[in-house]
């Protein structure tokens, strides 16, 4: 029998060290790199003196960034990619580097203990063990919350444009978000149809960080801030009721609550939007919800990521008649069900 020759290694060793490169790029992002470059390329003295990098680590650290598609460099100068001046320039409107922020600040030490969680079956993170109240500790710290929130408008960004676009907008008159955070997917929704006016409902301590956003987008006439907590009280009145990542927090039996109390909250032919990074109908392909829904396991004492049709199911469950799964962008989809 031919030998044969063994399979590469080369996923394998990627995917075991992609740490490595995770953590090259959230450090690039903590120290700014692409807010600095994004005012013109630099040198690798010049930019090694404005970064406070040690002689030792910067040219390394520079061209790993430029290896890995981070950077660019010409003729001995270091420039953003048009990538990353587009996303991680913090002075852009664009930028989404508030989840990065997030990932290298709480989210890479938890994950360190994910052994642990696939263990045990509990939550890695600030939370108590044992405590229902999975933000609690966030929402105590004024600044962990308003860095929280700015991480989600960043995660959320582009399905919020893509919400505010493709929606039939044009059949409704009034929007409530259940768990805005920052308030970004009301203020696009808003930007994009000027007819709508919205409310944010969420506990009270986002109201002064939801209302500032508004007010930076001239919305304060149109966009309020309704403080409450959707599992003890009924969520404002609306046409559409839209809760975008916010699902996935929670466990089947609370999911399944949030979805009848939106239902209650709507007009006959009122519309219920939920969006999170599903997971393909047959668990195969996206990793990236799958990945998502370990950090659930993380995060929380029971949430979890799902698929389209768990989620119509959950909807014809709690009345809907109709119900649909539709893009938005990258791991981002939104069902949509009709009452």
């Amino acid at each position: 029998m031919p030998a044969t020759a063994p399979p590469p290694p080369d996923h394998i060793l990627q995917t075991g060290m992609a740490f490595w490169a995770s953590k090259t790029l959230l450090s690039a992002v903590e120290m700014e790199v692409f807010t600095e470059l994004a005012k013109g390329p630099e040198s690798l003295a010049a930019l090694t003196g404005r970064l406070g990098l040690h002689p030792r680590a910067a040219h390394d650290f520079l061209d790993a960034l430029v290896a890995l598609g981070f950077l660019q460099r010409e003729n001995g100068m270091y420039g953003n990619t048009p990538a990353t001046d587009f996303y991680l320039d913090k002075h852009k409107p664009s930028y989404i580097g508030g989840i990065l922020e997030m990932a290298n600040r709480r989210l890479f030490g938890h994950w360190n203990k994910l052994t642990t969680a696939l263990r045990t079956g509990q939550p890695q993170s600030e939370a108590a063990p044992g405590d229902p109240n999975t933000f609690a500790a966030l929402y105590a710290d004024p600044e962990r919350l308003k860095g929280f929130l700015r991480a989600m408008t960043g995660v959320s960004r582009g399905a919020n444009m893509a919400i505010a676009a493709k929606f039939p907008w044009a059949n409704y008159r009034t929007v409530t978000d259940a768990g805005p955070a920052q308030g970004d997917l009301l203020v696009q929704v808003a930007l994009k149809n000027p007819h709508l006016t919205g409310t944010g409902f969420d506990l009270p301590e986002v109201g002064p960080v939801f209302e500032e956003y508004v007010a930076e987008h001239g919305l304060e006439g149109r966009v309020r801030f309704q403080g409450g907590s959707f599992f003890t009280d009924p969520l404002p009145q609306a046409d559409v009721i839209m809760m975008g990542h916010i699902l996935h927090d929670w466990n089947l039996e609370q999911k399944k609550m949030l979805i009848a109390r939106a239902y209650q909250a709507l007009p006959e032919g009122g519309a219920f939007i939920a969006y999170d990074a599903l997971i393909d109908d047959e668990r195969q392909k996206n990793a990236f919800g799958l990945l998502m829904s370990l950090n659930m396991l993380v995060e929380t004492p029971g949430g979890f990521d799902y698929t389209g049709a768990d989620c119509m199911g959950w909807m014809r469950e709690a009345g809907f008649r109709e119900t649909r799964v539709e893009h938005l962008v990258g791991p981002d989809w939104m069902v949509v069900g009709i009452k």
